[in-house]
């Protein structure tokens, strides 16, 4: 049986299946299967997989699960010590394996790692046209609990390249310990598949959007480390922006770029941030940065109400779930590892 596990989770990724594939099958690290969560892709990513990649396992979802409730549901087909988490629009580099899983294999309380993730993207040849820009190293969070992508938008030279440890990994593409997923479930909410029960492990009520730092985030609180593996490159062609978010003013003049977006990935986004800091963040801590967070909270509802009122219609479902969201934080905060300035330190 392989050590590593590679869990694509893909729908509609014929655009980028192959340069994602074919840096699968060149990777210098060798002891890894792959299996392909297929979230009932309607273009030809099926069968670009299949007729060109047949020795990759396929599994294809009658329905579109979300990205990480997916990943929840493709770990249950595998039981291999590292589970790797990614997404279609990633090329890796040919040692990425090789460095990320000698890094954990060195320290048996870290949870999860990633690369440093730079930018790339396709041209009209379809041809993969890699950069020197950052995409990420990392989430990185503050007092106000703004979250941004470290790095993201700098060019490389040089200032990423120490492995340290991070707040939390971002979701493109991670490796985790299948232990320290499997200690990171929630029990008092489950789902079927396949005519089995899991505990929760990624969010349900999510769908799309902070998923990822939901998860890493309660990772840390169960007391799992993440580190940033420099020497492992990989490369993403984000859909949203490529630039860097510096300040509100540079926020504002993101608004043609944001419109892009479609608004209920906006909205998703809106919700699902606010779900998981009340999930998640230690109350002592809110009372600490109280004045940076209301401050925050007041800028983006003026935006909101300026540029977006359309996010506000999420505030029913928001509501909603708030029931929900208490009971899983009291089985988090009770299965907590870490103190609460364990966690503020990392709030800059």
């Amino acid at each position: 049986m392989s050590r590593v596990t590679i869990h694509l989770i893909v729908r509609n990724g014929e655009k980028y299946i192959r340069h994602c594939l074919d840096s699968l099958k060149a990777q210098t690290f060798k002891d890894f299967g792959v299996i392909i969560f297929d979230n009932n892709s309607n273009d030809q990513t099926k069968a670009i997989i299949e007729n060109e990649y047949p020795k990759f396992r396929l599994y294809k979802s009658p329905e579109n699960f979300g990205a990480w409730p997916a990943f929840s549901r493709s770990l249950s087909l595998t039981n291999t010590e590292y589970a790797v988490f990614l997404s279609v629009d990633i090329i890796l580099d040919k040692n990425f394996l090789k460095e990320t899983i000698e890094a954990m294999d060195k320290n048996q309380k870290v949870g999860a790692v990633q690369g440093k993730i730079m930018q790339w993207n396709i041209d009209k040849n379809g041809q993969a046209i890699k950069t020197d820009l950052i995409d990420t190293v990392g989430f990185q969070i503050y007092k106000s609990r703004r979250l941004i992508n470290k790095g993201h938008g700098e060019k490389d030279i040089g200032q990423y390249d120490k492995p340290e440890e991070i707040f939390g990994v971002e979701g493109a593409c991670v490796v985790f310990r299948r232990k320290a997923l499997e200690q990171s479930r929630l029990c008092d909410y489950k789902y079927n598949f396949q005519n089995q029960t899991f505990c929760e492990l990624s969010d349900e009520n999510y769908f799309w959007y902070v998923d990822d730092l939901d998860l890493v985030w309660r990772m840390r609180i169960f007391g799992w480390e993440q580190y940033l593996i420099p020497k492992a490159l990989l490369w993403h062609d984000r859909s949203t922006t490529k630039g860097i978010k510096k300040d509100w003013i540079d926020y504002f003049k993101r608004l043609k770029i944001r419109k892009q977006i479609p608004i209920h990935k906006r909205r998703l986004d809106w919700r699902n941030m606010r779900l998981t800091i009340m999930k998640n963040d230690f109350f002592i801590n809110i009372l600490k940065d109280l004045p940076y967070v209301l401050k925050r909270e007041i800028l983006i509802l003026g935006y909101t109400i300026l540029f977006e009122p359309q996010v506000l219609l999420e505030i029913p479902k928001l509501l909603k779930l708030i029931p929900e969201m208490l009971q899983k934080r009291k089985e988090i905060m009770k299965r907590a590892k870490i103190k609460p300035e364990e966690i503020r330190k990392w709030f800059k």
